[in-house]
């Protein structure tokens, strides 16, 4: 008998139309003499959605095949499956069938099915995402020069290896606690779960509309919302975040030129260089958010917020503007490095304003002790008390968190309940960062 690595090969959730990723086993010779495995073949013959490669021999059959003593083999298993014409995903399965002279073995094949709607290089105009079945977005998408996409509950958003989401009109994302709006990799595999890098993100142009994203997770990209071009007369993006995760990105979480932001209720985590980079001024307002780059896969040299008045085009040619505000309220900036907080100035003459009030910023406290102007009640000397850094993350706070009960009540009246939605105001004491602690939970 022959023996194998797995008695089922199972296909993590496979795009209609679009091809899997390949998985394979092996086959194991135990004996002290040579098999001849008279047959190598799909059950479903041609018309299997599965294609084979044995020891770079390709299926639908392989014949005769020798397999020598104590040795091993390859088998590569790919699958394509047919639209569906269904909204949820369906069981697609076969067998591979080894035949020797003595017996006949198989391994089962297991994958699912999901239909999409698949945009490929596409420029959309004017519509409305619903959540019947997912959006696999190949060679990036742009939303039109005054075009309004709006995205509902519940949508799902793929996209494929170096595309890029591109916004020349107006985004409107109105997802829920209950179902948020994911923008994510369209590798499905558990491995890749948290690997970043997998796609670019989402990046909003100068001339573009009043954005709005509510409820919304951005997952494994390069820069997972950027904001704003260079050389261009027309006026840079505003956008309105509220109750956002950006989570696992190789360059930076949010990252603006000279842009507009308001956000509440934000999370930024695990990114290579910056959780939030604030370059050529700009207007900017973060309250009850949460930054916490606990990045692991290289060694981060850069803080996790960086703000500037200025943007380096070159070592020869430096662009600034006013910073005419970015206000940190009821917040914390955490990570692995010793000071998590960049400042840096261009322009002495212009505006450079910033405020930090009633948050938790990760550095010496001298640093923001004899500057009242800036920094107004901050705390730096005690970790804020998150459940867990790692394995698997969680910047909820433990109840008995230093961050508990810190938070400015002015600031939090302004953003009543949490990135969970729960009340922060019930106890009378706001927390600091996204998330209130709830005792019963």
């Amino acid at each position: 008998m022959l023996e194998f690595s797995v008695d089922t090969l199972v296909f993590d959730t496979v795009f209609t139309t679009i091809g899997s990723a390949t998985r394979h086993f092996k086959v194991f010779n135990r004996h002290s003499y040579d098999m001849v495995i008279r047959s190598i073949r799909l059950a479903g013959g041609t018309e299997s959605p599965f294609r084979i490669n044995s020891d770079g021999i390709a299926g639908p059959e392989i014949r005769d095949y020798t397999l020598r003593a104590n040795d091993s083999m390859f088998v590569f298993v790919e699958v394509t499956i047919d639209p569906l014409e269904e909204d949820n995903p369906l069981l697609v399965s076969d067998s591979i069938v080894f035949a020797t002279e003595n017996a006949r073995q198989d391994v089962d094949l297991l994958a699912w099915g999901q239909d999409v709607h698949l945009l490929n290089g596409e420029t959309i105009t004017t519509r409305t995402w619903t959540s019947d079945k997912p959006y696999l977005v190949y060679n990036s998408l742009q939303v039109d020069t005054g075009q309004v996409l709006t995205i509902e509950e519940g949508v799902q958003i793929y996209l494929h290896r170096f595309s890029t989401f591109y916004l020349a009109g107006t985004l409107l994302v109105k997802g829920t606690v209950e179902n948020p709006v994911v923008f994510q990799g369209d590798r499905l595999e558990t491995m890749y779960r948290d690997i970043p890098g997998q796609w670019n993100g989402l990046y909003f142009l100068n001339g573009s509309g009043e954005h709005e994203l509510e409820n919304v997770l951005v997952r494994n990209a390069s820069s997972g919302i950027h904001l704003g071009n260079l050389f261009t007369g027309d006026p840079a993006p505003h956008l309105t975040l509220k109750n956002v995760v950006i989570e696992h990105m190789t360059y930076s979480g949010l990252s603006s030129i000279g842009g507009t932001v308001r956000a509440e209720n934000l999370l930024i985590t695990d990114c290579g260089h910056y959780s939030i980079l604030l370059t050529l001024g700009g207007d900017y307002r973060f309250l009850h958010c949460t930054v916490a780059n606990y990045w692991t896969y290289t060694a981060r040299t850069t803080p996790a917020v960086m703000i500037t008045d200025y943007y380096r085009v070159s070592d020869d040619q430096v662009l600034s503007a006013d910073l005419v505000a970015a206000e940190f309220g009821n917040c914390i900036i955490d990570g692995r490095r010793d000071t998590e907080l960049g400042l840096s100035r261009w322009n002495e003459e212009g505006v450079f304003g910033y405020r930090f009030s009633s948050c938790y910023l990760k550095g010496p406290s001298d640093l923001f002790a004899n500057d009242p102007e800036h920094f107004e009640n901050i705390f730096s000397d005690t970790a804020p008390g998150f459940v867990s850094l790692y394995d698997p993350p969680d910047f909820a706070l433990l109840p008995e968190a230093f961050a508990r009960d810190k938070g400015d009540w002015e600031i939090a009246q302004q953003v009543p309940f949490d990135l969970a939605g729960n009340s922060r105001l019930s106890d009378g004491a706001p927390d600091l960062g996204a998330y209130e602690i709830i005792p019963e939970k």
